[in-house]
């Protein structure tokens, strides 16, 4: 809802300050029924995906199980619409459809990052930028939330020229940012020299949850010795490097919990636990609840709840 609001006022409040109907815009449902929102708002659909027309921008809005709604109808009609000229955005993990319906290609998407993890288990040859949105041809991509404002004003800026874009940020009180601005405020905070070493090391435990490395290949594929890598992990993060890695596995199950149907043991296996009672003992120590009660909890309320209270760097 969020993401929506900001696209369609922003689109408001163009036609509103320049006193022209410059901007038109529609909503389509899968069956032209009405669909509800994370936040229980119901918004009416004018047109179903079999008979909407043609749009210039096709915008792909989904919420927090991104491939539950990715129906052969959904695919079939991005598809479509991109072949007659539609550019297609994905906002969020509005991205899972378009890398469905395989229009990404070989070139890279923007998906929230609480999402990427799961993003890359669906589509293992798929990349991400840590940007907050990216136009690439025909093709453009979102993180979602106050990003989609961004991406609106950049795109009213190319159709309708600079000044307008500035009246409507103007009126929003946003400033503007540039699409490769990072999505997270401590992403770009962190100091360059020893700090850069904490990225680095968190990275590369990220890129091998599946099969966890241990502190000797972790440090080799660092270019540091055992001994530099557990001092930094106990002074940066108060954790030694196994706790570290564990947190970092355990954070991704969750992310994976929140926005996957897949089975419990496919998230424990995906995430370096080779038995699922493991996972389960962990993942408890951890949060507080096993994992089927995690899950159980967010799908019995349907509100948005972000599956990460504190992220690592």
């Amino acid at each position: 809802m969020n993401a929506l609001i900001m696209a369609t006022e922003a689109l408001r409040i163009a036609n509103q300050n320049s006193g022209q109907h410059l901007f038109e815009w529609i909503m389509i449902s899968d069956s032209g029924g009405s669909v509800r929102a994370s936040n229980g708002m119901w918004i009416t659909a004018n047109y179903d995906l079999a008979t909407f027309p043609r749009c210039d921008f096709v915008v792909v809005l989904e919420g927090n199980l991104p491939m539950q709604n990715v129906s052969a109808n959904v695919l079939g009609a991005l598809r479509n619409a991109h072949r007659h000229g539609s550019m297609i955005i994905g906002v969020d993990t509005g991205a899972f459809a378009i890398a469905a319906a395989g229009l990404t290609g070989d070139r890279e998407a923007v998906v929230h990052w609480e999402a990427v993890s799961s993003y890359l288990e669906h589509f293992p040859a798929g990349e991400t930028k840590n940007h907050i949105y990216l136009i690439d041809r025909q093709l453009a991509f979102c993180a979602g939330g106050v990003a989609t404002l961004d991406l609106m004003l950049n795109l009213i800026g190319r159709l309708r020229g600079a000044s307008l874009t500035k009246e409507v940020a103007n009126a929003l009180i946003h400033a503007p940012r540039e699409g490769i601005h990072p999505q997270r405020t401590d992403d770009d905070a962190i100091g360059e020299t020893h700090s850069s070493l904490s990225q680095r090391i968190v990275a590369l435990m990220k890129g091998n949850l599946d099969f966890p490395l241990s502190p000797k290949s972790l440090a080799r594929h660092l270019g540091i010795s055992v001994r530099t890598l557990e001092r930094h992990c106990l002074r940066q993060f108060n954790q030694t490097p196994n706790q570290l890695y564990l947190r970092s596995r355990l954070q991704a199950a969750r992310n994976l919990l929140f926005y996957e149907e897949r089975g419990i043991k496919h998230i424990a296996y995906a995430c370096g636990f080779s038995y699922p009672s493991v996972f389960t003992r962990a993942f408890t120590a951890q949060f507080g609840q096993s994992p089927r009660v995690f899950r159980q909890e967010f799908r019995k309320t349907q509100i948005t709840v972000r599956p990460e209270t504190v992220n690592i760097v």
